[in-house]
């Protein structure tokens, strides 16, 4: 057979076979050629310029969104062409023996080798290891990276080995080679590794969508000229999609006035409808019509649906007819198929003219087929379309769904779905969904009116089923939370327990978000009402339940409310952990600002606050009125005013803290008070009063609340040596319990308190023991605050004793007597380059008892290697090399 040739040339790919024996197609190493209206997009060629320097570039997006055009452009314009390789992948590019055969022919084809030597796929299903490995050597010595382009590369997309041999080859070709993966599905390659090392250039769906000003570039090109606001209203129509601006600007074109067909196209579309159904459903047979017209009211089509839709069974040779026809229908794989969006939009309202009251008899069968295909989440907005909205809040609640409308990616839509639920569709059910959408929008008074009313009707038609009394039993969590009330709210997650173990197992797996909800709802109403040991252990239980798009909110606010647990308890390094925690997974999760608790921001803003550092403080602070979330959480609400109050007392104006805290003496309706919101209002109010000088007052305030926290024993401790009553001080002190589970924030206020009362009693020796203990708990967590507030007695004694301060640069400049220092490494045993974190503390300590490194792995429960790495740290920090000079170095900084 003869064989194409070019310039006299046998053609390179004609010599070459696939291992089936096929011959290999030239067309497909051929960069596709823009058309003459194709309009170049700086800002999405400069993304792809920067593909030069990262081994990934991803071009993802829908079909018709201008990907092939855009990188095929870039690589003819920029200067790239002669260092491009093309490949257009084809399904039977699955095999991967093929696929190489064709990668490497790109690669010859292009002049980039490689050698014979490297070699070809013997057999289509697999490809010899080494062979991948001599390609990537020959790669690497390249001086220029060779660029190799993959279009359409979701058509093998499911390939695991294709996707794990192109990692292969990606990790060991240097950079020898740039790939460019133009795909409407994303690649099994290890995006995330790529992303997080900054290694891969993303250009997505959203990128290639048109600008208006790109829109209106477009219809010059064509000719057409549009107002800005036709321009605009153009894009937000088509969703900036490049096939669908193409498709209205081809039919303004037919039209006799372009102009005038889009402006009537803005004022309603008319024109436009009457041209695509003439030239596009008119011309088809009347099976065709029906088929088009009812499968319309579908976002995907299935051959099956669409026959059940029309009564008929020849859905499957017509839909691939129309797809193979470009007659506005695609495939989107695995039998399903898509209307153009514009064209199916123009179909919907010709339904409704040609078979009036047809359409809410389609959707109740397209809700059957679908539910019984097990697709709930498709099937429930055609089963409220159809009007049957009992039968709808029914199926929803017995799918268990209800969690759905609180939390995840689909929220938001359910809610819209059910806003046009009408107000008195009966049921359980209905009101079960009435008051999950009424509690997320925060309004509890409505919500616990529907509550009340689904309870009373739960038995309606007999025993109710597990599903209602479980989504019953959650709203009660979630309803408790929001008035703060900690026994309801425990009492409803029993009822949550027995429920569940009604429903199978592999159910529930499917629904992680209730759990997480109930968690998370019960740890927040124990928080809030003070029980803080058992607010941790429920919260620390959503950590080991699935970390899908559904749950992210939850494990948000579980680490956030974790986090304000450990700050309160006095511990600020594992409050800021939690909360970066928090911060960070709100980030995996995709969650903006204003879905955030705000309670990580607030916690963040405290510990900042306790080590002096007032800009970040009133930055994380501000951060947290981001959420439209906080002003609803009593507990942001609260936390954020006092620790407004904190900040202006710390910046001198405690009158205005004052002030601030009169917010939470306000009643709140429905909301029942928390013990350590009183607290700690009263410490605030009595901190205030100390400054002003008014320690009468303060003792006042915070009898009137007794003195069941630590911090606030010291701060009344320090009241009534403010009036001179140093042994009423010491009383209260020793009576303080010990051991409580209180953290180095509440201890070095408790040690400083007792050195003052110390040195009010003439006894400077305990004065100076217990304030170095105060500097070595506080060192490790650089708390500047407690020796700020701690007032004047504290200046004086360092006055009298400098020594006590050596060694502690990190202190405020108002207690050393001189500006913050910073001494290299290995100066001395006066300076710890940075401070210890809390397990090396645990660990130095284990040290110091001479405790062998095997030893004091098994006594913290860790690995030895783990404990080698944190005494390098110890080492390092304390300028030591050997166990005795770092003990000798940490007892002379006070550190043990």
């Amino acid at each position: 057979m003869p064989r194409p040739s070019s310039g006299g040339r046998r053609d390179a790919a004609a010599e070459r076979l696939t291992p089936n024996g096929d011959p290999l197609l030239a067309a497909r190493f051929r960069v596709p050629v823009p058309p003459s209206t194709f309009i170049r997009r700086p800002r999405l060629v400069e993304r792809l310029a920067l593909g030069r320097h990262v081994p990934l570039t991803l071009v993802n997006g829908p079909a018709g969104a201008g990907k092939t055009l855009l990188v095929a452009d870039w690589t003819a314009k920029e200067g790239a062409s002669s260092h491009v390789a093309w490949l257009t992948v084809e399904n039977e590019d699955n095999s991967p023996g093929v696929f190489w055969t064709y990668a490497l022919e790109a690669l010859r084809r292009h002049g980039f080798g490689p050698p014979d030597t490297v070699g070809s796929p013997a057999r289509a299903g697999e490809v010899d290891h080494a062979l991948l490995a001599r390609l990537a050597a020959h790669l690497s010595e390249r001086s220029e990276p060779v660029v190799l382009v993959l279009d359409e590369f979701d058509r093998v997309a499911g390939s695991t080995e294709i996707a794990d041999e192109l990692q292969f080859l990606l990790r060991h070709v240097g950079d020898g080679l740039r790939l460019v993966v133009i795909s409407r599905t994303e690649p099994l390659l290890p995006l995330h590794r790529y992303r997080a090392a900054g290694q891969v250039i993303d250009i997505r769906g959203a990128d290639l969508a048109f600008l208006p000003q790109e829109t209106a570039q477009l219809l010059n090109r064509h000719g057409i000229r549009l107002s800005e606001q036709g321009a605009r209203s153009l894009t937000e129509w088509t969703g900036g999609w490049a096939a669908g601006l193409r498709l209205c600007i081809l039919a303004a074109q037919q039209a006799e006035d372009p102009d005038a067909f889009l402006k009537d196209f803005e004022a309603g579309q008319s024109t436009l409808a009457d041209f695509l159904l003439a030239e596009v459903l008119d011309t088809q047979p009347g099976e065709t019509q029906d088929l088009m017209l009812r499968s319309s009211i579908l976002e995907q089509i299935h051959p099956d649906l669409a026959n059940t839709l029309t009564g008929r069974d020849d859905a499957e040779p017509i839909l691939a007819g129309l797809q193979r026809a470009n007659a506005f229908v695609e495939s989107i794989g695995h039998s399903w198929y898509r209307l153009h969006p514009l064209f199916s939009e123009i179909l919907r309202a010709h339904l409704r003219v040609r078979c009036p009251g047809l359409e809410p008899e389609l959707h109740r069968r397209a809700a059957r087929w679908l539910s019984a295909k097990g697709l709930f989440a498709e099937a429930l907005p055609h089963a409220a379309d159809a009007g049957d909205w009992e039968h709808t809040a029914d199926q929803f609640v017995e799918e268990l769904a209800i969690g759905r409308l609180l939390t995840g990616l689909e929220a938001a839509r359910l809610d819209r779905l059910f806003s046009t639920m009408p107000p008195d569709t009966p049921g359980p059910a209905a009101d079960l969904v009435r008051t999950a959408r009424h509690l997320t929008r925060h309004d509890v008074d409505r919500g616990l009116d529907h509550l009340r009313r689904a309870r009373d009707n739960l038995h309606d038609g007999g025993y109710p089923s597990a599903a209602r009394r479980l989504s019953c039993a959650l709203l009660r969590v979630l309803a408790a939370r929001m008035i703060g009330s900690a026994d309801l709210a425990e009492d409803a997650a029993q009822d949550v327990a027995v429920a569940e173990r009604a429903i199978p197992a592999e159910r529930l797996e499917q629904h992680p978000e209730l759990r997480a909800l109930m968690l998370t709802d019960l740890g927040s109403a124990q928080l809030w009402a003070g029980d803080f040991d058992a607010a941790r252990t429920t919260l620390s239980a959503v950590a080991p339940l699935d970390d899908g798009p559904d749950t992210a909110f939850p494990r948000h606010e579980c680490l956030s409310r974790l986090a304000l647990i450990d700050f309160l308890r006095g511990w600020p390094d594992r409050a800021e952990r939690h909360a970066r925690a928090a911060v960070a997974e709100a980030e995996r999760g995709g969650l903006p600002s204003a879905a955030r608790t705000g309670v990580a921001q607030l916690v963040l803003a405290a510990v900042a606050l306790d080590r002096d550092e007032l800009g970040p403080a009133h930055a994380h602070l501000e951060q947290v009125f981001a959420s439209s979330v906080a002003p609803h959480d009593p507990i942001v609400r609260a936390e954020a005013t006092l620790l407004r109050s904190r900040l202006l007392l710390a910046k001198g104006h405690p009158r205005a803290a004052l002030q601030v805290l009169d917010e939470l003496e306000k009643p709140r309706a429905a909301v029942e008070p928390s013990p350590w919101v009183r607290e700690r209002t009263a410490l605030g109010r009595a901190s205030a009063h100390l400054v002003q000088d008014r320690p009468e007052v303060a003792m006042k305030v915070l009898e009137e609340v007794g003195f069941a926290g630590p911090e606030n024993v010291v701060a009344a401790a320090r009241a009534r040596l403010a009036v001179g009553s140093a042994l009423e001080a010491q009383a209260l002190l020793h009576a303080l319990p010990v051991g409580q589970g209180e953290g180095p924030a509440v201890t070095a206020r408790t040690l400083l308190a007792r050195a003052q009362t110390a040195d009010a009693l003439g006894d400077d020796s305990a004065a100076q023991r217990l304030t170095a203990r105060a500097l070595s708990t506080a060192r490790p967590q650089t708390l500047r605050r407690p020796f700020l507030d701690a007032g004047p007695w504290l200046q004086h004694l360092v006055r009298r004793q400098p020594a006590l301060t050596r060694g502690h640069d990190w202190l405020p400049p108002e207690l050393t007597g001189h500006a913050p220092g910073h001494h290299a490494h290995g100066l001395g045993p006066d300076v710890v380059t940075e401070p210890l974190s809390e397990r090396e503390h645990e660990v130095l300590e284990r040290l110091a008892q001479t405790m062998s490194t095997e030893e004091i792995a098994a006594d913290l429960h860790l690995s030895v290697n783990t404990v080698k790495t944190h005494l390098k740290n110890i080492y390092r920090k304390l300028a030591a090399t050997r166990r005795g000079e770092a003990v000798r170095h940490a007892r002379e900084l006070h550190l043990l």
